[in-house]
């Protein structure tokens, strides 16, 4: 995982400056490794500073999603939850579509169907993205 002196290297690299706020939301991104949505990062970095706001956490995230930084779920409707990537691992994810609750999954072997796609469609692939949407336990349980 990426640690926050590395993406403050990174951002300043991209013209991007490091501010005491910007230093607090990623110490919040990189204090866990687990998916937090924008409401959770702005209630973890209002714990250290009550006067961050909630723009400048959107921009933040805005910034490292672009570049690349963070991985970003939309678990439904506008809500959206990120994780710092790792800086090697492919993943992909399970969302509850009942608790928004994201669970990774690297094991991923779509090579096959790439080539299809690839030969059906003439289209170069170069990634791609898998989600699957369903229940997590706690909800499947929850509704019995």
């Amino acid at each position: 995982m990426y640690t926050e002196k590395k993406i403050e290297n990174l951002l300043r690299q991209q013209g991007y400056k490091i501010t005491p706020q910007r230093r607090k939301i990623l110490a919040a991104i990189t204090s866990v490794n687990e998916h937090m949505t924008t409401a959770e990062i702005y209630d973890k970095v209002c714990q250290e500073d009550p006067g961050i706001g909630l723009v400048t956490i959107y921009r933040t995230l805005d910034i490292l999603t672009e570049l690349g930084l963070l991985c970003e779920v939309h678990v439904g409707g506008n809500c959206r939850s990120y994780l710092m990537r790792r800086p090697v691992e492919h993943h992909h994810h399970l969302v509850c579509s009942e608790c928004g609750t994201v669970v990774d999954f690297t094991d991923c072997d779509l090579s096959g169907l790439e080539d299809r796609l690839t030969k059906d469609t003439h289209f170069e692939i170069n990634g791609h993205i898998l989600e699957f949407t369903g229940r997590c336990r706690n909800c499947i349980v929850r509704a019995k």
